[in-house]
């Protein structure tokens, strides 16, 4: 049986914020998208419920009218007094559990507007966001970058400028719901019986049809495309960001505006760096006599080689800072730091001078060095 609570179905708690949910839907949305699953049924019904959901809870008065009334979970506890949890409408005539089912009846019990396709009425529909992905270097994340990619994506048809009528001919009066732009039919549901109008699937709730369709959209006013498209990459981003690029979605239908275009970053790992957040950092071997006696050595980070002052007596594993040699902040002048750890070197293998000389520093130090054994 499919969910039928509205919080289930978006993944979210009862507590979520409008941004929640918006964040909720729009990656549900992505996610299970028809072109995303041609052929596939389920991802068919599975998008229509995201779109169910997230237009009753996005609206006020709605959400508060299906959180006063409860659930329709099938959890057996409502959210609220008079609820429907419990009930399984697959029990019900009428209702198949479907989202076309579910949709019908919170248009119903909530008046009208919803549903994924209540919202065409024969005005403008905005295009669908689409997602991309794009691999950048560590240093092109550090300090921004311009790249280009191509994507496919379903845009208004030039030859009928979007309207799906052939050049030449003109709309006449859909069949189906002769003008009115909506169907409307009685049936059966877990609320009893309901009186349901929907959009017309002829004219899309225009009311009208091409007398002949376009040839090359074939009526339905988009066709496929393959745009390149250019995309700045700020500096500061790192693995996992996403970049919206507006407009460059999906085409809108019968003149809306597109959708928008979100570009998902990988970042290739360095090999000579680790970033955490807005820091760098790294290593660097010290000779165990640098360490004792002290140094001054030269650091690579991302913005160029650095000197510092190994003072005497450094440990292994000290930390030293570079101010503001990190990440630049995204929309920011400032700088992360870089942070260089220390390892020192222990020879392993000595020559026979190094060796006098170690023994001697041995001795020095009042060591007893045969009963160590330790050069023996």
């Amino acid at each position: 049986m499919a969910k039928t609570d509205l919080y289930e179905i978006l993944g979210v708690q009862k507590s979520a914020t409008d941004a929640d949910l918006k964040a909720a839907y729009r990656k549900l949305a992505m996610k299970w998208h028809p072109d995303k699953h041609k052929g596939e049924k389920d991802a068919e019904t599975k998008f229509k419920e995201i779109n169910v959901a997230y237009e009753i809870l996005s609206d006020k008065q709605k959400r508060q009218q299906y959180d006063t009334f409860g659930s329709t979970g099938g959890g057996g506890s409502a959210g609220g007094g008079g609820g429907f949890g419990g009930f399984d409408p697959s029990g019900f005539s009428g209702f198949s559990g479907g989202a076309s089912d579910f949709a019908d009846i919170f248009e119903s019990f909530f008046g009208g507007g919803g549903g994924h396709n209540s919202a065409r009425r024969g005005g403008p529909v905005r295009g669908n966001d689409i997602e991309a992905a794009i691999q950048i270097s560590f240093e092109e994340a550090v300090f921004g970058c311009e790249k280009e990619l191509e994507i496919t994506k379903p845009d208004k048809c030039k030859t009928c400028k979007g309207d799906g009528v052939e050049p030449g001919s003109s709309k006449m009066t859909c069949g189906a719901c002769g003008g009115a732009g909506q169907i409307r039919a009685v049936k059966n549901t877990i609320l009893g019986q309901m009186a349901t109008t929907r959009v017309c699937s002829e004219c899309d709730g225009e009311g009208q049809v091409p007398k002949k369709k376009c040839s090359v959209c074939h009526g339905t006013s988009r066709i496929r495309v393959k745009e390149r498209v250019r995309a700045k990459i700020p500096a500061g981003v790192d693995n996992g960001s996403t970049i919206r690029l507006s407009g460059k979605g999906e085409g809108g239908v019968k003149g809306g505006s597109a959708g928008d275009l979100y570009i998902n970053l990988y970042v290739e790992p360095s090999k000579r760096f680790i970033r955490h957040g807005y820091d760098i950092h790294s290593e660097i071997v010290l000779h165990v006599v640098q360490a004792v006696l002290g140094d001054e050595i030269t650091a690579a980070t991302i913005h160029g080689d650095e000197k510092i002052k190994i003072p005497p007596g450094t440990v292994d594993d000290k930390v030293f800072k570079l101010s503001s040699k990190g990440v630049q902040k995204l929309n920011s002048n400032s700088f992360g730091d870089h942070l260089v750890k220390v390892k020192i070197d222990i020879p392993q293998k000595l020559s026979k001078k190094e060796k006098d000389l170690y023994i001697e520093l041995a001795k020095e130090s009042g060591l007893d060095v045969k009963k160590s054994g330790w050069f023996s």
